[in-house]
């Protein structure tokens, strides 16, 4: 049986805010290299997804 519902997989809140944390890894992980490091992103992402969850209402 098809569902033809178009619900969004994710709302909007939950997509700024991993837009956010995705910005916030690139931005980092980009500071990273130019200062000669490696392996950024991730922690970048993880932290900002979770600083962006408390405070995006």
């Amino acid at each position: 049986m098809r569902n033809n519902d178009r619900d969004p997989l994710l709302d909007q809140r939950a997509a700024l805010i991993f837009l956010f944390g995705v910005l916030t890894a690139i931005g980092a992980g980009a500071l990273t290299v130019l200062n000669g490091g490696t392996l950024a992103g991730g922690g970048a992402f993880a932290a900002a997804v979770y600083f962006f969850h408390k405070i995006i209402r």
